[in-house]
């Protein structure tokens, strides 16, 4: 058995190896115990407080026990009484131990600018509360796409109605993954999740539900540094790379304007590379199908297909990598996946979907050029280049991407390849089209010009 504070740090580290890089407040929530710490994990390597961290007898198990004896044998108002006495202590305690973990100035500081902590859960009793939130989120007409608890993250609204989510554990018949014996916890779990919203300085501004934990803690306290900073989500889909997964990968992100000088365009920061090159691993996976299946699959591929049981992999990359595919596809889609498409839009910002849609439409193109998956890099067929321009449009006043296409200027072109191309470009200039923005009140999107040029191209020597 390990001890308590041990079991507290490990525990923290399985948390560590269900994201790329986090950073806040750090909770286990077992039946026995409940622990909390911080930790900031980034590019492989963890810090966490040096007090290790802090542990209480508040499990979902002990708490429903000791609530419940509270109140045993005393008449309703005494046992009130005593149930709001022991509440104030397990505030005081938490708040002993908030002022002993040595949180960061940094964490601190972003909480007070943000508005709360981004707090990070595992531990069975936490993932119970998590898919009573999920299954509010799926049911009564909301459509939440993702039914996969690693990665799901809600508001400090939703992790703090505590009523409603009693209120659901009472009354539902069946909640997805959540057990009898869960649904008995509940009250307890809803204790403590009152007690953290008034303990916690600067209160809770998101709640992440974590799978990792012990056993995932224990595994990825092992590997170096160097291997804990790469994207589960690239590794994974690796094993469906094409043969020139590295040349494709450079075509997708030069089809990428660079910031411009005043930084008025940029790509969005919280579109990760790994989520690009990953689409160059599975760029391929799905053209064996049908037109009629291949968009779908590949929108569905990241939450209950070939990648949904990725671990550390949040449910926001896998909305891009998702989107990206079925637009990848051309976004072919029967009316039934359209509703599933737009849920899975909404977790990301309209900038990203939009973004998911040109570099499906730029993933399309390459498959057309280079259907085998394979690249010459001695002689490549066709260099892409990109830049953001303020002259487009019938009267030159648009904003928005120039894409480049050069390819080698032949006497003789039996392939007529600048012929092939200029018939496919208009796959990419339509998301540029206003009709195709994305949102409703103030759609969000940008013109798009597809240049094919000949030009003279350096081969490499081998």
């Amino acid at each position: 058995m390990l001890p308590k504070e041990v079991e507290g740090q490990i525990g923290a580290l399985g948390i560590a190896s269900g994201f790329r890089n986090l950073a806040g407040l750090v909770m286990d929530l077992g039946g026995g115990s409940t622990q909390i710490t911080w930790m900031v994990s980034q590019g492989g390597h963890i810090r966490i407080s040096p007090m290790g961290s802090f542990s209480f007898p508040y499990g979902a198990a002990a708490l429903s026990r000791q609530l419940s004896d509270l109140k045993k044998g005393k008449k309703k108002q005494d046992g009130e009484a005593a149930v709001a006495r022991f509440r104030q202590e397990m505030v005081e305690n938490f708040r002993d131990a908030y002022n002993h973990l040595q949180i960061p100035d940094s964490l601190i500081d972003k909480a007070k600018r943000e508005g709360g902590f981004r707090i990070y859960l595992s531990g069975g009793g936490f993932r119970g509360w998590g898919y009573l939130l999920l299954y509010l989120n799926q049911s009564q007409g909301k459509h939440y796409p993702i039914s996969i608890i690693n990665g799901y993250t809600v508001g400090r609204e939703q992790f703090e109605d505590t009523d409603t989510v009693k209120a659901i554990a009472k009354a539902a018949k069946d909640v997805f993954r959540v057990s009898d014996r869960r649904r008995s916890q509940v009250p307890a779990v809803a204790f403590l999740v009152n007690v953290l919203a008034e303990a916690i300085p600067h209160g809770i501004r998101e709640a992440h539900f974590c799978q990792g934990g012990v056993r995932e803690g224990y595994l990825f306290r092992t590997l170096p540094p160097d291997i804990r900073e790469q994207s589960p989500l690239q590794v994974a889909t690796m094993n469906f790379a094409p043969p020139s997964f590295l040349s494709i990968q450079e075509l997708i992100k030069r089809a990428i304007p660079k910031p411009s000088k005043n930084l008025t365009r940029r790509f969005p920061e919280e579109f990760g590379e790994h989520v690009i090159d990953s689409f160059a691993n599975v760029i391929f996976v799905h053209m064996f199908m049908s037109k009629e299946t291949a968009s779908t699959t590949a929108l569905y591929s990241t939450s209950v297909g070939i990648m949904s049981s990725t671990h550390g992999v949040s449910h926001q990359d896998r909305a891009r990598l998702a989107l990206m595919l079925e637009s990848r596809y051309r976004g072919e889609l029967p009316p039934r996946e359209m509703e599933f498409r737009e849920a899975l839009r909404s977790l990301i910002t309209p900038e990203e979907v939009w973004w998911t849609t040109y570099l499906g439409r730029v993933g399309y193109l390459i498959t057309r050029l280079y259907p085998s998956g394979e690249i010459d890099p001695v002689k490549p067929r066709v260099v892409f280049s990109s830049e953001w321009a303020w002259n487009l449009g019938k009267k030159k006043k648009k904003e928005g991407l120039v894409l480049t296409i050069s390819i080698q200027k032949k006497k003789d072109d039996p392939a007529e390849l600048k012929h092939a191309l200029e018939e496919n470009v208009n796959v990419i200039q339509r998301v540029g089209k206003k009709k195709h923005w994305i949102g409703k009140d103030d759609p969000w999107g940008m013109k798009v010009k597809v240049e094919v040029v000949e030009e003279g191209i350096l081969e490499a020597t081998e």
